[in-house]
């Protein structure tokens, strides 16, 4: 495991740019450090020189009391004000660095960790993380160098009795380091089992319609129950770690005092030390207590700040930028091949894809048919690199894939999939996506896809919110915004993946027209279930079980009884 140390050493890039504040927060700690020892030493003059008939001057006493408080709110309102300055810049930087992994980073991340465990890393854990840490590195240092300074101070008045002191310490620093540990330990637990409850949750928003209509309510009920009972299991375990700090810090505080108190007594009483003396001394070590208690305190949310933050991190260094190449060569031609090209999602699992060789002319409208699972979306997702094969090489334009640069290369692509994804932000938007599109090419593919009169009518026109993925339009009007995207990216290669499938017949001929004049000069593939869609096209590719078994054109296909004849007649029956 590594040490506290290295663990910080982490955040220092996200430090470096806000040292301003950290150099505040450190200088205005020390003030209030070097203040703390005033506290005794005012008390004992006060004994020795004000009550036993001594000259003090009255107006030193609320002189010195009060400017010595304002010192100190003064340096401890600064000092947590430079540190939360730091701690937000910090926060800043870490969101925008995991954000910015999250889109450029490899696809796969996206079916390794769940979407609420990557959501509650990026919102809430980062935010969470850094408040206790700045929190408790405040306390770390400001009670550390007051400590420092009540030492010192200790040493000078009695330097005996301050070594008995300060045998307390590295049983205090042993405790800390075998307790935190485990602290550790189980806060990296507890975040594994919030992110599993986080998961339920989120797949029971997702599927309310299916656990009502099959009665499942029970059954979801009873998988949340045990997610919340094992988090709150951990949670109690974290509690029982760093709550045992505090008891046993207090414990050797109190044996350490009770030694010193009757050593002190001794002394006094032997004429070694005054009577101010003696009470600074006391005073200053049972100040001492109080900034022990604080260190022993502050290992529980320094260890849960850092795993909060850490979790960022671990996104950051675990998932690095999309591997691409240097070669942009404009606006490819479209050819594609594929060579011995073979794809498994796990090394234990089958092909989802095995030995497809293809060559897909320039300009070529490709359909591929098969049935569920047969491997035509892996094989469209092979293209702009969403999936890596496992073997083979595909090449565009003669290039292989990984040689292209990954923004040059999915600049040749457009997609429209029976799964539409759309924002929450206006009609606009959704069509230009990021692209700075005049408004008339929005109006002209809006019209091509035959929902321009539609997109006129809404309250704002073009500037209209869609709402949550497009909840304030029916599921066609949705699919053919995504199609009016596709055309208004005017790439060369289009990838239609049941396109049409969300359509009536009658916005499904209006829109197939669009797209057969949207498909002239352009290489396509057309993933369809419905093959009446599809016989138009150049060719025919069947697969089946991850094979391309048969390929050819309608008429040749059917005749040769294969595959697509049995799909074919299993639609057409009747």
């Amino acid at each position: 495991m590594p040490t506290l140390l290295q663990r910080f050493k982490r955040l220092l890039p996200y430090i470096r740019n806000s040292r301003a504040g950290l150099v505040l927060a450190l200088a205005a700690a020390a003030v209030t450090a070097a203040t703390e020892p005033a506290i005794p030493w005012l008390l004992g003059k006060l004994l020795d020189q004000g009550f036993a008939g001594g000259s003090l001057p009255l107006w030193v006493v609320p002189v010195a009391i009060i400017g010595l408080f304002a010192v100190r709110s003064a340096s401890g309102f600064l000092a947590q004000y430079g540190l939360a300055w730091t701690a937000n810049r910090a926060v800043l930087q870490l969101r925008q660095r995991m954000f910015a992994t999250l889109l450029e980073t490899a696809p796969a991340v996206f079916s390794q960790q769940s979407s609420s465990s990557i959501t509650n890393t990026l919102v809430y854990e980062a935010q969470a993380g850094v408040t206790q840490l700045s929190a408790s590195l405040l306390t770390l240092v400001r009670d550390s160098l007051i400590l420092v300074a009540l030492l010192i101070y200790l040493l000078t008045l009695n330097w005996q009795l301050t070594l008995i002191v300060a045998l307390l310490f590295p049983a205090v620093a042993w405790v800390m380091r075998l307790l935190g540990r485990r602290l550790h330990r189980v806060t990296v637990e507890g975040q594994q089992a919030t992110d599993q409850l986080a998961y339920v949750v989120e797949e029971n928003m997702l599927a309310w319609r299916i656990v009502r209509l099959h009665g499942a309510q029970a059954a979801q009920g009873g998988r949340f129950d045990r997610a919340a009972e094992r988090l709150r299991h951990l949670l109690m375990k974290a509690v029982v770690a760093g709550g045992t700090m505090t008891p046993v810090t207090q414990m050797l505080a109190a044996c350490a005092l009770s030694v010193v108190i009757v050593i002190a007594l001794w002394q006094s009483r032997t004429g070694g030390t005054s009577v101010g003396e003696f009470v600074a001394f006391v005073t200053a070590m049972l100040q001492l207590v109080a900034p022990a208690k604080h260190l022993s305190d502050v290992m529980a949310p320094l260890t849960r700040g850092l795993a909060g933050v850490e979790r960022g991190l671990d996104l950051i260094d675990q998932h690095p930028r999309e591997a691409g190449g240097t070669h942009d060569g404009g606006r490819a031609r479209g050819e594609i091949e594929f060579d011995d090209v073979g794809l498994r999602y796990r090394a234990d699992s089958a092909p989802a894809l095995e030995g497809v060789r293809l060559q897909i002319r320039a300009g070529e409208t490709v359909a591929l048919v098969g049935p569920s699972g047969a491997g035509k979306t892996t094989l469209a997702n092979l293209l702009p690199r969403f999936f890596e094969p496992s073997s083979g090489q595909i090449r565009l334009d003669g290039v292989p894939l990984p040689a292209w640069d990954m923004l040059a290369l999915r600049r040749q692509f457009a997609l429209v999939s029976q799964d539409v994804v759309l924002f929450n932000d206006s009609v606009a938007m959704n069509v230009s996506l990021g692209a700075a599109l005049p408004r008339e090419t929005v109006r002209e593919a809006l019209r091509a896809a035959h929902l321009l009169d539609f997109v006129d009518a809404l309250p704002q026109g073009l500037d209209t919110l869609i709402g949550h993925n497009g909840s304030q339009l029916s599921g066609g009007q949705r699919q053919r915004l995504a199609i009016a995207r596709a055309i208004a990216k005017d790439a060369p290669i289009l990838i239609l993946d049941e396109a049409t499938s969300a359509l009536d017949n009658e916005s499904e001929r209006a829109v197939q027209a669009a797209l057969e004049t949207l498909m002239q000069g352009r290489t396509t593939l057309v993933i369809a279930h419905r093959l009446s869609t599809i016989e138009h096209a150049d060719r025919v590719l069947a697969f089946e079980a991850g094979r391309l078994v048969e390929q050819g054109t309608h008429a040749q296909l059917l005749a040769a009884g294969g595959l697509y004849a049995r799909l074919h007649a299993m639609q057409f029956r009747t």
